[in-house]
């Protein structure tokens, strides 16, 4: 049994322990202060160490997370899930959300929803085409609005950020070309698989803040900003991520999938974390079928090649 402790690399010889795998059926691995403290990349960490030293497979693992010690820490029930969440994904053979007295005090209910994301498919390719300044780009909301019969109204967003959609039709410029979209169409399974795709009005960002110190947290987002609102980025170009802390550019990071930025280190209580990058736009087939007909492009007709933005974060 190894648990999260920042002490974890001294208590442990290098080389394989006299425990080492396969001395025992089972390695449980107790995850509780990095959890509660939101630094997921000390978790991964340790994760890490304990397989290298151990050498137990991810199936004979058990993941204990957690837990609240006070009613009024109830909030770090989503961060105790979220790293729950992680480790199944790693495939463990066990879970645990610890522990019971503590569930039942704060009525804690998780609502499984491995099924679900099971079928949220998503192919890290590019759109194979390039868009050009024909491409068609539509950021839109999603907003409710109520008007009185005196004509006042009341609006309410139900989106924080914009949905773009696309039509990449335009962009078709030769008959290889429309080969090269139907093929692409086919491989992605019309609407069911999402993949990449560069918006040449809007791909990248420099000098955007993704976090402020606290002394602990060391795993920020990448965002970029439109004024107030903040737009999340999850796909950011491979080697295209620069960070800077305080000012100071540094090479001290790595780049989670997602768009996650992990320094080596946690910076200090109020320094500023700013990143810059080139993106791409998680997107997919606005429907599941394709017309192009030879016909109308020969005849300089554009077809219509609808894609949609899919909300990943």
């Amino acid at each position: 049994m190894v648990s999260s402790s920042r002490a974890l690399s001294s208590r442990v010889a290098p080389g394989r322990a006299p425990w080492a795998s396969p001395a025992f059926d089972v390695l449980q691995l107790e995850d509780y202060d990095w959890v509660t403290a939101g630094d997921s990349a000390s978790s991964a960490e340790g994760v890490a160490v304990a397989f290298a030293r151990l050498g137990y497979p991810v199936d004979r693992q058990h993941y204990l997370s957690g837990f609240v010690l006070r009613p009024d820490q109830a909030a770090e029930w989503g961060l105790i899930e979220a790293a729950a969440d992680v480790a199944r994904a790693r495939g463990v053979a066990e879970t645990f959300l610890w522990a019971l007295p503590q569930v039942m005090r704060d009525g804690f209910v998780h609502f499984d929803t491995e099924q679900e994301d099971a079928v949220d498919a998503f192919d890290d390719v590019l759109f194979p085409l390039a868009l050009g300044r024909e491409a068609e780009v539509a950021p839109g909301f999603s907003t409710a609005i109520l008007t009185s019969s005196g004509g006042r109204e009341a609006r309410n967003a139900a989106w924080a950020e914009a949905r773009t959609s696309y039509d990449v039709g335009p962009g078709l410029r030769s008959e290889a070309d429309i080969g090269v979209l139907l093929a692409f169409f086919r491989a992605r399974m019309g609407a069911a698989r999402g993949f990449r795709l560069r918006d040449p009005f809007d791909f990248d960002a420099v000098g955007e803040v993704v976090g402020v110190g606290d002394g602990v947290a060391r795993r920020f987002a990448l965002v970029k900003s439109y004024g107030a609102a903040a737009r999340r980025i999850t796909r950011p170009v491979a080697g295209s991520v620069s960070v800077a802390v305080g000012g100071v550019g540094t090479s001290a990071f790595s780049v989670e999938a997602g768009g996650w930025v992990v320094l080596d280190g946690a910076p200090a209580l109020g320094a500023p974390v700013t990143a810059g990058f080139a993106f791409d736009v998680p997107v997919r087939f606005a429907e599941d079928r394709l017309s192009v007909a030879r016909a109308t492009f020969l005849a300089g007709v554009a077809a219509r090649v609808p894609l949609v933005e899919v909300r990943e974060a």
